[in-house]
């Protein structure tokens, strides 16, 4: 099983991916993540993806989104490892000119990340991110 110390280097190379696809390459997300069937990613942009053919086509969309992006920090909400499993939650801030702007703006993402060991090292099971980072009014779960 690869170790805590590993589970560190990844987290690490997981957060130099998001300054990647902040400046419009998917290719750190591309060498971290799973290849399996049962592997996810739910970004902000778009319907879950499921398996590798989706989840490599979504971050090439999410990387055609952004450029000239800079990371801003992480805010880690908590990090568990199991043998089996180990996830974090963390706030990811950058900046990036986002859809064509000419302007940067300031980029804020809820972030849970899974990963599990695969041929003795951590990948990338799933990853969710949204947009909330602060509370919410009720009304903000009812679709319109």
């Amino acid at each position: 099983m690869p170790s805590l110390d590993d589970l560190d280097v990844v987290i690490e190379r997981h957060h130099e991916a998001l300054v990647q696809i902040a400046r419009g390459n998917p290719d750190g997300f591309r060498a971290l993540y799973s290849r399996a069937d049962e592997a996810t990613l739910a970004n902000p942009f778009g319907p879950p993806a499921r398996g590798w053919a989706q989840i490599e086509a979504t971050l090439e969309a999410a990387a055609a989104i952004y450029a000239d992006g800079e990371l801003r920090g992480f805010d880690r909400v908590a990090k568990v490892m199991t043998p089996e499993l180990a996830y974090t939650v963390e706030m990811e801030r950058f900046t990036a000119r986002v859809g064509g702007s000419p302007d940067t703006r300031h980029v804020s993402l809820r972030v849970t990340t899974v990963f599990r060991p695969e041929d003795g090292a951590w990948r990338i099971i799933h990853r969710h991110a949204d947009p909330i980072v602060a509370p919410q009014v009720a009304e903000s779960v009812v679709e319109r």
